[in-house]
């Protein structure tokens, strides 16, 4: 055999079954359709499998204290029940958001440094924190609040997950794959804001039952929805140490956060994505007050208010659009998927609008739900975007200067991997701000609607920015460059 022919049959079959548990993968090409189909493909998907299962316990925990807090005033704890209970749940119901904002930003810098083995190794051991202490403290009556306020903090770790998981997974797939593969990591990770707005309510209310309706009883019912996730962070520590792998590529060249960072379309994608994201996690939060506020008679309902009050249905359906965003992102390009789904999202708050001054539960709840599943299409055509964006620069860039594409490509993937954490970032804290825009609306306006429609205001301009930088094709294009060539 020529030293040619190895090269190639080497390419062909990577020896993926003799390669050491939690090396880096040194050879990892992706975009070769012979590499990915024999053995490729498969080591992507082991990876993506663990990546999900990890991201969805982050999720889980970061909204973990939207769920517990409404049963902390009944198990005794007074600045929960008294009348600054609202302001007090309120603080530790948004301390994890900004907190998981903050995080996303050096979770994505630690994969090229660390590697997405031991990270997520480390991101899933760091959810043991918030949930053993808050195990802990809940069951001292005497706890002062200062002590759930860090704990609540520490619940934002779970936050950061987000972007660690999603920059590592961006180095695995091939650029025709991205769309799906991010989407499904995305979605996995939101289905956990579902998954506990469903089951902790459910819990704490078991907990109750076994034991009795007085503060002792709710401390119980918290402290089972609490050790319930113990098991499941363990698990994913085992499975990512055991099953999961880091790529040599995915290493940092020193510039890559850099270029990143003084590329404006990190920033514009930023913007999207609060748009998206913003309002995906924002609302997810806000759900449940609102639902109980705006429509109050629904409490007496006894098995709405078991199931949390159907907040959890937000959540749900917008997790479960979030694949379907990626998916179809990749055959009609995200750019032109996003200004539609900001249009839908547009109108969507105008139909909560009305449905606010009708007082319709029906139509307010559908409305909502529908503003759900587009934001879920949304953050996935707009992760898609982020990949297509730094690649196709980098393709110009090769042309005009003569670089290596091959090189110019990897530069690219370390770039997007960067501009990920970037975006998610302001995203999450995005979220934090849609919550505090609608307080103030109620507080200086006496109702939800000037924020609604402010939020529509936000979605059509954010439609329009992705028009005019990604789909515009002749008006003022040598002025102001678009990327409409590109297919973004």
């Amino acid at each position: 055999m020529t030293t040619t022919d190895a090269a190639i049959s080497a390419t062909a079959a990577p020896d993926f079954h003799h390669q050491a548990r939690g090396r880096w993968l040194e050879h990892w090409e992706p975009d070769n359709e012979t590499f990915w189909e024999n053995g490729g493909k498969r080591t992507a998907r082991k990876n993506l499998a663990f990546s999900v299962f990890s991201e969805n316990l982050g999720f889980s925990i970061w909204v973990l204290w939207a769920s517990v807090v409404t049963a902390m005033g009944s198990a005794g704890f007074h600045y929960l029940s008294g009348p600054d209970a609202v302001a007090n749940s309120l603080l530790l119901t948004s301390t994890p958001t900004l907190v998981g904002a903050a995080l996303r930003v050096p979770y994505t810098f630690a994969i090229p440094k660390f590697g997405g083995r031991a990270f997520t190794v480390f991101s899933a051991g760091m959810l043991l924190l918030p949930t053993l202490g808050l195990a802990y403290f809940v069951n001292q009556p005497g706890t002062p609040f200062w002590v759930f306020m860090l704990l609540a903090a520490l619940a934002g770790v779970g936050g950061g997950n987000f972007s660690s998981s999603m920059a590592n997974i961006n180095f695995f797939f091939p650029e025709g794959k991205k769309g799906a593969a991010l989407g499904i990591n995305a979605a996995g990770g939101n289905m956990g804001v579902a998954q506990t707005q469903l089951l902790v309510p459910l819990i704490i209310t078991l907990g109750t039952h076994l034991m009795a309706k007085d503060p002792a009883g709710y401390r119980f019912g918290i402290t089972l929805a609490v050790l319930v996730w113990i098991p499941f962070i363990l698990v994913a520590m085992f499975g990512a140490l055991r099953y999961m792998d880091s790529i040599t590529g995915a290493k940092s060249d020193g510039s890559s956060y850099r270029l990143a960072l003084t590329n404006r379309h990190t920033w514009i994608m930023a913007v999207l994505y609060i748009g998206t994201f913003g309002s995906f996690i924002g609302f997810s939060f806000a759900f449940p007050t609102l639902l109980k506020s705006t429509f109050p008679e629904l409490a007496k309902i006894g098995w709405m208010s078991t199931i949390g009050n159907l907040a959890f249905l937000g959540a749900f359906v917008g997790s479960l659009s979030r694949p379907f965003g990626g998916w179809i992102a990749d055959r009609f390009t995200g750019a032109r998927i996003t200004v539609y789904v900001f249009a839908g999202m547009a109108g969507a708050t105008a139909l909560i609008v009305a449905a606010l001054s009708m007082k319709n539960f029906p139509l307010y709840l559908i409305s909502f739900l529908l503003l759900f599943v587009l934001s879920g299409i949304g953050n996935g055509s707009t992760y898609r975007m982020i990949p297509s964006i730094f690649g196709a620069e980098a393709k110009r860039r090769a042309a005009e200067y003569g670089q290596d594409p091959a090189t110019a490509l990897a530069a690219a993937k370390r770039q997007a991997g960067a501009a990920i954490g970037v975006v998610g970032a302001v995203g999450a804290a995005g979220g934090w701000v849609l919550q505090q825009a609608l307080r103030e609306s109620n507080i200086h306006f006496g109702g939800m609607a000037p924020a609604f429609w402010a939020y529509a205001v936000a979605f059509l301009v954010m439609g329009g920015l992705t028009w005019w930088f990604y789909l515009r094709s002749s008006f003022a294009v040598e002025r102001v460059p678009s990327l409409a060539h590109a297919g973004v």
